[in-house]
């Protein structure tokens, strides 16, 4: 093995990105060293790559971004004892600190001290990357590497969709990006009795019924409220999976939800958002979910269940595969609207 790698590295607190020709890091006690074969780029690496304002306060360069991978093992560090050289693996890249109040009631994908690696600690884009043996997760061979990449958007598809009952249930998600399009098959996959998907974009509309939505609305034209009204009987839908984090589609996805009904929450707004409590969730009776990552490691046991049994199809939100040298290219195409979800490979 070379004793340097290629590797995508934020080097400087400023827009851009650099490739680099860096040392292959070593794993340390209780650390596996991971070739990667597939990394997927995330909305978080086009908020490093362009240095906006949240990256300019969470972000220290230099850093190697990328936090959504699979590979294989080509090393290990002292006391590692449950993967070996060869292994297929993907990782949880939010790395618990295992002592807090969350971490100790069993909710470590809300722990207080979370490191994301790609975030606070360099991450996948690269030929090689150190993850902690306790967020290794060795693949199911049935899993193709390139849905293994997926996993970590997967992951928060499959938490969202499955927090609340979702057999036999009207759904509406609002957001039609990789995860909301993830979500679509999860809740078709689960049993959902009919799904509604709300997006804007063309492209997207017509993946999401790809991935088996019922009716695919544009909020910028269709009748939105009136058509899902009309197909639920006038009641509104069962759960909301808001996926957007847009004021406007939060707000209509409320007026969606049928009293009881159940709204959860994984869409991130950019600045606050004014939601009708009284009339939306109070006298609604609803049940209101903020979804943060994914269960550790239960929501991991059910997406392999998921992909393992043939109940999910991904390659539809898989627009484009490019090597890792062209990760500018991947940027600008998920900069113009025309990706989906973006695929790397080092070579």
């Amino acid at each position: 093995m070379s004793s340097t790698m290629q590797a995508v590295v934020k080097a400087h607190a400023a827009p851009g990105i650099e490739l680099r020709e860096v040392p292959v890091p070593t794993p340390g006690p209780g650390e596996v060293l991971v070739r990667v074969e597939a990394a997927s780029v995330c909305g978080t690496d086009l908020h490093i790559y362009n240095w906006d304002p949240w990256a300019q306060g969470r972000i220290h360069p230099p850093l190697i971004p990328g936090h959504e991978f699979c590979g294989i093992v080509a090393g290990v560090g002292r006391g590692v004892t449950t993967v070996k050289d060869g292994d297929k693996v993907s990782a949880e890249m939010h790395v618990a600190c295992g002592k807090c109040l969350q971490c100790r009631i069993g909710e470590a994908h809300i722990c207080q001290h979370v490191r994301i690696l790609g975030v606070d600690a360099d991450g996948a884009f690269a030929s090689y990357a150190i993850i902690p043996e306790t967020n290794i997760w060795k693949l199911n061979p049935a899993i193709p590497h390139e849905w293994a990449s997926l996993l970590d958007p997967l992951g928060n598809a499959v938490h969202t969709v499955l927090a609340g009952a979702i057999a036999a249930q009207t759904v509406a998600v609002t957001g039609c990006g990789a995860i909301g399009l993830f979500s679509i098959a999860v809740a078709k996959a689960c049993g959902a009795a009919k799904v509604f998907a709300i997006e804007v974009n063309a492209h997207r509309r017509s993946v999401a019924a790809t991935m088996g939505a019922d009716l695919v609305l544009d909020p910028a034209t269709d009748k939105v409220e009136e058509q899902i009204m009309d197909a639920t009987g006038g009641t509104g839908v069962d759960v909301l999976l808001e996926m957007s984090g847009h004021p406007a589609a939060m707000r209509q996805g409320f007026s969606l939800l049928r009293t009881g009904g159940r709204a959860s929450l994984l869409g991130i707004p950019s600045r606050p958002v004014e939601i009708d409590f009284a009339r939306d969730i109070i006298f609604k009776g609803a049940t209101v979910q903020g979804i943060n990552g994914r269960k550790m490691f239960e929501t991991w046991f059910q997406m392999e269940a998921l992909l393992a049994a043939g109940k999910l199809n991904l390659d539809p939100v898989i627009t484009h595969r490019v090597k890792l040298r062209e990760f500018s290219q991947a940027m600008q195409l998920l900069q113009s609207g025309d990706a989906i979800k973006v695929v790397l490979k080092p070579e």
